[in-house]
Parts: structure tokens; C-alpha cells; sequence
């Protein structure tokens, strides 16, 4: 009987885990389409009037920092759980903000996919993360999902900083809205917001 116990809390906790990472995952998500929704279309740079980022030429525009985001979550699936479907690559070049929220949509309903496989315990397919061919694979845990958080906060900082020296920065509401997680975990699925079980 007490053997049984731990158990049961074992499986309750992973699956609350499981749980937290999709929900986290794709409250992340949101602040992307948030952000894309409330940019001035003249930052983007993709087609002209083109918006030149202020630099040595090789600085990403807004366009290439949401498609490289996209791009590295596909290559995140595709190597660390290729029997998920791999969202296609998005092109720098010529990735609209529609194409661009769609895609970024995909790929982050498979990379809570593959966290809510890869934090459920034994027996799913997902042991590794694999962050690129060139990495060292990582145990599956917390680790992994910290890693895909920091990873797309340092690229939305980048976004929200050229935004501003382009001449458009983001309206103060958006700016601040960003850091409503009381909201957005709610528009993700939680009515009752962080730190409750839905």
C-alpha cells in the first residue's frame, strides 16, 4: 500500500508538468503573435519601403529574427522528435507577418507537443533534446524548456529594440501587455491563469 502512494504522485506531478510546459510554451507564443499583430508593417523588411536595421549589414531584419525563431523550433523538433510532423521552413527573404504568425503557430503547437512528451516520464519517444547537430544532446527535463523560453526572449528583445531604433516602436499598451501573463496563460487555456489547475 505505501508503495503505491509515491506512485500515484509521481504520475499526478508529471502530468501537471506535462501540462505547465504546452501552457508555458504556448503563452510564449502569444507575446510572438502579439508583437507581429502591433508592428508598423514598414519594420518588417521584406518588401520595400524596406526597413534597413541601423549596423553593419549582416544585422538581421525583424522578418529574418521570427522566421530564424520558427526555423530553429522546427529544427528542435526534427532532432529531437522526429516523429512529430516538422513544420516546414519559412524563407527570410520573403516571409510575410502572415506567413510568418502561421508558421510560428505550427511550430509552436509541436514544441508543446514534444515538451509534454519529453517532461511525461518513461516510455515516450522523446529521451534527448537535441538544440542543433553540432550540440552535445541534453537529458530531457526543465532544462530543455528553459533553454526554448531564453532562446525566443532574447530574439523578441532583439525585435522590440530594432522596432524602436527603425523609428516604430511598439505601442506602450503592447510593450506592456507583453508582461500580462495573467491574460495571456488565459487566452492559452488556463481561464484561472498562472499557478492554477485549469
Amino acid at each position: 500500500m505505501t508503495t503505491r502512494q509515491p506512485k500515484v504522485h509521481t504520475q499526478l506531478g508529471r502530468a501537471a508538468v506535462q501540462n505547465f510546459a504546452a501552457r508555458i510554451f504556448l503563452a510564449n507564443d502569444r507575446i510572438n503573435q502579439i508583437l507581429i499583430e502591433h508592428l508598423d508593417p514598414a519594420a518588417w523588411g521584406t518588401r520595400p519601403p524596406t526597413a534597413k536595421p541601423p549596423g553593419k549589414n549582416n544585422v538581421r531584419t525583424i522578418a529574418a529574427i521570427f522566421t530564424h525563431m520558427h526555423n530553429v523550433r522546427a529544427k528542435w523538433v526534427r532532432l529531437t522528435a522526429p516523429h512529430l510532423k516538422v513544420p516546414p521552413q519559412l524563407n527570410r527573404a520573403h516571409c510575410t507577418p502572415q506567413q510568418a504568425r502561421a508558421g510560428l503557430a505550427e511550430s509552436a503547437a509541436r514544441c508543446a507537443e514534444m515538451l509534454a512528451e519529453a517532461l511525461g516520464g518513461g516510455g515516450g519517444r522523446v529521451e534527448k533534446f537535441r538544440r542543433d547537430g553540432w550540440a552535445r544532446p541534453w537529458p530531457v527535463g526543465v532544462e530543455m524548456l528553459c533553454y526554448m523560453l531564453s532562446h525566443e526572449a532574447h530574439h523578441r528583445g532583439q525585435v522590440c529594440m530594432l522596432a524602436h531604433q527603425l523609428g516604430f516602436p511598439l505601442p506602450n499598451e503592447v510593450a506592456s501587455g507583453i508582461w500580462n501573463w495573467e491574460k495571456l496563460w488565459k487566452e492559452c487555456g488556463s481561464p484561472r491563469g498562472p499557478g492554477y489547475d485549469s
